[in-house]
């Protein structure tokens, strides 16, 4: 199990699923931490949860910013400071996310230009301004890390714009991965099914009925849990992964096979 005693890795989506997932595994390891999330009241909270983890008692090493992935200027001011205050930068992970109110329901003839903007605002547009700020000024050696879905590994009717948006971050993840190879720097993509946190429980469009088809596609059986996929961003921020770049490494339980 590899510490991480010392390095500096900012996450977004922190204050909820996978990214809180991604947070306090880092943080048992020894991670400096910089957290990131739209609702800064949500983070806080969510801050409490990591630090009162036996395995986490201390926050003195944890920042929290309250930030708008989609605004350029949000996103360089969070990495300006996280830099300024530990005076470095080692790993990223990129979670943070949406689904949309048209996850699972919505014809692409229906969706509407707002809609459109939300989704690709945070999902594509949202997560490049992270990936260029964290770039311009991540360590040699330095592994950065963003998450797509198995939605961007195929086709998904009524998720036509979601789907879009993370096929998009594979080609981004492995652009930066082809780019910034020679500098050291490693970037990653992981690839989750369906994975238990408030954004999927919380969509309307899934039911009993329907969930039991997908589950019926997943050769597990059931749902994964948010720790499940934080164990693999934090694999790819190590150095275990090291000899790895520009890779998508999916966690689905199966349902792509």
């Amino acid at each position: 199990m590899t510490s991480f005693t010392g390095k500096v890795v900012t996450v977004t989506g922190a204050a909820s699923g996978m990214g809180l997932a991604t947070a306090k595994l880092l943080c048992s390891r020894g991670a400096l931490l910089s957290l990131a999330d739209i609702r800064k009241d949500h983070l806080d909270a969510a801050l409490s949860q990591i630090t009162e983890s036996n395995q986490c008692p201390d926050n003195t090493n944890i920042l929290t910013f309250g930030v708008d992935i989609r605004k350029s200027e949000e996103v360089d001011s969070w990495i300006d400071a996280t830099v300024k205050h530990f005076g470095r930068l080692d790993g990223a992970a990129n979670v943070a996310g949406v689904l949309g109110k048209s996850f699972g329901t919505g014809s692409l003839t229906e969706i509407d230009d707002q809609e459109f903007d939300f989704i690709t605002g945070v999902n594509f547009k949202g997560l490049f301004n992270c990936l260029r700020a964290e770039l311009r000024v991540i360590s040699k050696g330095g592994s950065i890390v963003n998450a797509s879905s198995s939605t961007g590994l195929e086709g998904h009717p009524k998720n036509s714009v979601y789907s879009a948006t993370k096929h998009a971050v594979i080609g981004l993840t492995k652009s930066a991965a082809g780019e910034f190879g020679e500098q050291g720097i490693r970037v990653n993509c992981v690839a989750p099914g369906t994975i238990k946190t408030p954004m999927v429980t919380a969509i309307g469009g899934l039911n009993k009925d329907n969930m039991s088809s997908v589950f019926a596609r997943v050769p597990l059986k059931r749902m994964g849990e948010a720790d499940e996929a934080a164990k693999v961003f934090v694999f790819l921020l190590s150095d275990e992964s090291s000899y790895m770049t520009g890779a998508t490494v999916v966690v689905d339980g199966g349902l792509l096979c």
